[in-house]
């Protein structure tokens, strides 16, 4: 009891010390939005843009697994680390030497994690009967599984511009997402500054 009201004190301490902080919040949000905004002037661009990051994180990820691989030089599954590490940073090299063939598999690898995610969701939410809001689990995850379809059905033709309308709607969601909280937080601290002090 003490440990789960001390963890919701310092929940409110943590929020309270945000609050006067809901301007960045609210820039932050209008900064994604524009970003997006561009993005979907070409969605092309966003797509090689997208994958051009995922290739060099991936190149930047396999450069620090070498060389934590070379620093336990001597232990126990040093080759099995030099080798992933090798694997991955060759992997993020080709995606930075060919995006455009990188979107299309990446495209492709997006419209299989809709489909697997889908087939989840609908085995989860029958594994949830017969507690109330199972069928929208099921609905969700048939409406999930039904997009991939899709999506696969399109490819290749999609290959050169999913990836950019993904990034476009996450940089919208997360933008209104920032904004609607920075707001929150504003009246947040408009109602405790017109809180009569207490004695």
């Amino acid at each position: 009891m003490t440990d789960m009201s001390n963890s919701k004190a310092s929940l409110g301490a943590a929020i309270h010390a945000i609050t006067g902080k809901w301007g960045w919040f609210v820039a932050l949000g209008v900064g994604e939005l524009i970003l997006g905004g561009i993005a979907s002037a070409n969605l092309i661009a966003a797509s090689l843009a997208s994958v051009l990051v995922v290739g060099a994180t991936m190149v930047v990820a396999g450069a620090f697994q070498i060389g934590h691989a070379l620093r336990v030089h001597g232990m126990r599954g040093f080759l099995l680390w030099l080798l992933a590490g090798i694997v991955y940073a060759a992997a993020g090299a080709i995606i930075l030497y060919d995006p455009i063939l990188a979107s299309f598999t990446l495209s492709l690898a997006a419209c299989a994690f809709l489909l697997v995610a889908g087939v989840m969701r609908i085995w989860a939410g029958f594994h949830m009967r017969p507690a109330s809001g199972w069928r929208w689990i099921v609905t969700a995850g048939v409406l999930t599984f039904c997009v991939g379809v899709m999506l696969v059905a399109a490819w290749p033709a999609i290959g050169l511009w999913l990836l950019g309308v993904m990034l476009v709607v996450d940089l919208i969601f997360q933008g209104w997402g920032f904004i609607a909280f920075g707001l929150a937080l504003r009246n947040r601290a408009s109602r405790h500054s017109i809180q009569p002090a207490t004695v």
